[in-house]
């Protein structure tokens, strides 16, 4: 009975963590460039003495979903879709720079190009892109970003930051995307379309079949320690009759 308690005990708790995240992918179905988290069993072996027969399973987050998400053209000017393997290098709230897809972009009261989700500073090649009032902003498919002000000629005054990683982000708490091995170069190949979003990878369809997976494995994790406990009472009747 404790091995079968040891091993409901553990895939109902693998099971919970799995749903977290899975409510975690169907929360944000709508959040433009948000990237699916994956999930992965590992096993863990219980330390102790007498214990080591017993083997907890773990649930983890070994990543994200490299998987474009569906473009959506939106005509804004300043909304960007990065393509293929680009991302769009920020600066995040703790200075440090991060990485997103999400390409909502919009010019703050100071004259500072900025994401329109949290007003993140966004990065340049030369370092903050700076606009001036009252003028039409176009991004070009190289990131390179031109002002238009009245009747005058438009003048190139940056461009975008795109970043072709190499290896897999690590996602941070506040939703960036940063790399272990620092700030990335900027690669002068990576393209991006204007005028369009890239909306989230996570299909609604596969994480509600997979909410449902994980509830009804946590059912059936839960009647096993109902089992195990109805026997473990029988087993204490008969020998308190004997």
């Amino acid at each position: 009975m404790d091995r079968m308690l040891y091993v409901a005990m553990a895939g109902a708790k693998a099971a919970m963590q799995r749903q977290d995240v899975v409510a975690h992918n169907l929360a944000n179905v709508s959040t433009n460039g948000f990237r699916a988290e994956l999930t992965a069993f590992r096993a863990v072996p219980v330390l102790g003495d007498g214990a080591s027969t017993r083997v907890y399973t773990v649930e983890s987050t070994p990543g994200y979903s490299a998987e474009p998400g569906p473009v959506n053209a939106t005509g804004r000017a300043l909304d960007v879709a990065m393509t293929g393997n680009a991302w769009l290098a920020v600066q995040g709230r703790d200075g440090s720079e991060a990485y997103t897809r999400s390409g909502a972009l919009e010019v703050n009261p100071e004259g500072l190009l900025v994401t329109t989700a949290g007003g993140l500073q966004v990065q340049g090649d030369g370092g903050p892109i700076t606009v001036p009032g009252n003028a039409e902003v176009l991004v070009a498919a190289d990131g390179t970003v031109t002002a238009k002000v009245g009747g005058g000629r438009p003048q190139a005054i940056g461009r975008l930051k795109l970043v072709a990683p190499e290896a897999p982000l690590q996602r941070g708490d506040d939703g960036l995307f940063r790399s272990p091995q620092g700030d990335l170069s900027a690669d002068t190949s990576a393209r991006l379309q204007a005028g369009a979003l890239e909306g989230s990878n996570v299909s609604p369809v596969a994480a509600m079949v997979a909410m449902i997976a994980a509830a009804r494995q946590f059912e059936q994790q839960m009647k096993m320690m109902q089992t195990a406990q109805e026997g473990e009472q029988s087993a204490n009747k008969l020998l308190a009759s004997g």
